[in-house]
């Protein structure tokens, strides 16, 4: 494993410095491991490479890089900006939620599907005539009830009756 280096590089233009980085350590074929762009690591790229000299010979005189900056880091520091996190989400499949943000505030849905990685829900709206799918961030969504609990209380509500009778 080779060692982690942190690029200096014009804010807002990360994208385009680290594909001019890829172009000239695929023509080169420098020893350059990985370069990514940390999500929420605005101006900065990392590049791991086998030494100092690849990574300063990917990097050097490229438009929009600044310069790479001294000191190594390991990847216990990366870490939680690269691996990406799941947070413990407790909105299931079929909950019926209520939308807490705009354009759809107060409006009750019953969830489709989610995507934890992203932390959206695909939602359908409950008052709309027709049932149409619309994404929303988990963050803009209260659980009102769990449709397991209430296949349960139906179930024993059906017991009861059957006692009565």
């Amino acid at each position: 494993m080779g060692s982690i280096f942190i690029i200096k590089v014009t804010t807002n233009k990360e994208d385009r410095a680290l594909e001019a980085i890829a172009d000239r350590v695929r023509k080169k074929s420098l020893a350059v491991y990985s370069v990514s762009r940390p999500h929420g690591l605005r101006g900065y790229i990392l590049l791991e490479a086998q030494d100092r000299e690849n990574a300063e010979e990917a990097a050097f005189n490229l438009q929009y890089i600044k310069g790479i900056i001294g000191k190594t880091i390991t990847y216990e520091e990366i870490k939680n900006m690269i691996e990406p996190s799941v947070e413990d989400i407790n909105i299931e499949k079929g909950d019926i939620v209520e939308m807490i943000s705009e354009p759809f505030k107060k409006e009750k849905a019953k969830v489709v599907r989610i995507d934890k990685q992203k932390g959206e829900a695909v939602v359908t709206i409950l008052s709309a005539a027709i049932p149409i799918p619309v994404t929303v961030k988990l963050d803009n969504l209260r659980i009102i009830r769990r449709e397991e609990v209430e296949e349960l209380k139906e179930e024993e509500n059906e017991e009861e009756e059957g006692m009565f009778i």
